[in-house]
């Protein structure tokens, strides 16, 4: 195993093959951010989303994906020359991996790739538990998806965070009250139907927790593009309110338990989850 993977790995406490794999997509997910930069890709985009929170705000859940958004809108945008650097980059630390490219069936405003590697090789390389190993399947494919908005909504503000792991670099991210705004855009309009989203939920409640205000002006031009929003109309808190409460009235909040237990390591922080729960929450929410 690589020095620096041995060092990143150190803080995970693993037990089981859940444990082992958060642990791994979370190593991955770094080790791409470091590709990223080497590859110029922040001087274009900026770093947004759950994972973006957990790896440079310090949420206490994992996160699946990679979002980013293009400082500026770019039609012509691309994520295939940046593929070969992340390839590159997880495989300078040991690990077998491929990353794809998306073919888009319809036009849209997002780009999407994959990087996937073989669970089990993987395991191997990070030289997990002999049991683990074994208990996992053949054909199991570890998968973290990358998603880049080409035609990101405007009134953000960025800044630059350093991470020190596997090396010292730099992501260009956006500022909490604007990460907020893109969370609660997510609750609103994410096309979920039967199968809720109980991160975003998780979220919610940290922003909520840490007192995070909300940029009002970049969440209504979000709204706005998403056709949830009337343009000639301004967007108050209590106008968030009302959209907060519709959406919370229409939730299965167990449902959204289940989704969420598989990233945490402690279970009751959602214990208290119901409508009732998060209706009283949004008593809290302030602007920016």
């Amino acid at each position: 195993m690589h020095d620096a993977v041995k060092k990143m790995l150190e803080k995970y406490p693993c037990h089981s093959e859940n444990d082992y794999t958060n642990a791994l997509k979370e190593i991955f997910q770094e080790i791409a951010l470091l590709g990223l930069w080497r590859a110029k890709f922040y001087e274009h985009a900026a770093f947004y989303g759950g994972s973006a929170l957990r790896i440079l705000y310090g949420l206490d859940r994992f996160s699946e994906d990679l979002d980013f958004t293009l400082l500026r809108a770019d039609k012509t945008f691309s994520l295939i020359p940046y593929n070969k650097a992340i390839a590159d980059e997880l495989r300078g630390f040991g690990f077998d991996v491929e990353v794809i490219t998306k073919n888009k069936q319809i036009a849209s405003n997002i780009e999407s790739a994959f990087i996937k590697a073989d669970s089990k090789q993987q395991l191997i390389v990070i030289e997990a538990p002999t049991d683990i190993i074994a208990s996992t399947h053949k054909m199991k494919i570890l998968k973290i998806k990358m998603e880049v908005d080409i035609n990101p909504p405007g009134e953000f503000t960025t800044e630059v965070k350093n991470l020190l792991q596997p090396i010292p670099f730099s992501v260009k991210t956006l500022i909490p009250s604007d990460l907020f705004a893109g969370k609660i855009h997510a609750l609103l309009c994410r096309p979920w139907q039967i199968r809720v989203k109980g991160r975003d939920w998780y979220d919610f409640v940290w922003y909520i927790a840490r007192n995070t205000p909300i940029n009002l002006i970049h969440l209504r031009e979000r709204l706005i593009q998403s056709k949830a929003w009337d343009k000639r109309k301004k967007l108050s808190l209590e106008d968030l309110r009302k959209l907060l409460t519709d959406k919370i009235n229409q939730v299965d909040f167990s449902n959204a338990k289940k989704d969420v237990l598989l990233f945490l390591n402690d279970p009751q922080s959602v214990e208290l989850w119901s409508k009732s729960f998060f209706l009283q929450l949004l008593e809290y929410l302030k602007e920016r």
